[in-house]
């Protein structure tokens, strides 16, 4: 059976993005294909891909590499989530489904409980799940791709420290969950930036690479 190259492109991504490659490392299509047991032909649409994404660079006479984001790019990076983030979920209020909204409050309810308890282990899953719906909730393909892109790219280049007052956070989805349920867009998106803005300061540079954006490295970190 032909493994589409879709498949290889989240493979090697999620690579990328736990640190398996790092920074800088070269990903030559014979390694790559031996390591997930396909042909070069999906390990080379599944490079293109995820140089297309800012993943992935290509050097003269290196061939294709990790690519090695700057201080800047993180920074952008960030500020690009600010804008978007808040428009999802002002479209989310216009075009939401009933599902939307069920699968939205099942999560603030569980992420409430485990707020309460203590139970941080399960928060981080939960926070990522309620986001990717609200932003499906938006129904904008575009805008749904652009956030799932922005958030496998702050998982690369950031550690997220935990929310310092949880209970609070999760009573920020709750209120946000709220808006979108009464169709309030301008609310949703207020609500939607402070909560953003407020989580921003939870972001740590995983990797720092000097200014401007150069590539120099020769290998895996």
């Amino acid at each position: 059976m032909r493994i589409p190259a879709h498949t290889v492109c989240t493979a090697i991504r999620d690579d990328i993005v736990s640190g398996v490659f790092g920074p800088g490392a070269r990903l030559t299509e014979e390694v790559l294909a031996r390591r997930y047991g396909v042909s070069r032909v999906p390990v080379r649409e599944a490079l293109r891909t995820l140089e297309s994404e800012g993943f992935v660079t290509t050097r003269r006479h290196a061939g294709a590499c990790v690519a090695e984001p700057t201080e800047r790019e993180a920074a952008d990076l960030l500020e690009l989530r600010m804008l978007l983030e808040p428009l999802a979920a002002a479209r989310a209020a216009r075009r939401r489904s009933e599902g939307h909204l069920k699968v939205l409050r099942g999560l603030v309810r569980l992420g409430q409980e485990r707020a309460k308890r203590g139970q941080g282990e399960d928060l981080r899953s939960l926070g990522g799940w309620f986001h990717e719906t609200l932003a499906q909730a938006s129904d904008s393909p575009g805008l749904i791709a652009l956030l799932t892109q922005m958030r496998h790219k702050v998982a690369w280049m950031y550690v997220v420290d935990a929310p310092v007052r949880p209970v609070e956070s999760w009573a920020e989805h709750g209120a946000i969950v709220d808006a979108v349920t009464r169709g309030d867009a301008e609310r949703a998106r207020a609500l939607t930036a402070v909560h953003v803005d407020r989580a921003a300061g939870a972001h740590r540079l995983r990797v720092r690479t000097p200014q401007p954006a150069v590539n120099t490295a020769s290998g895996p970190h």
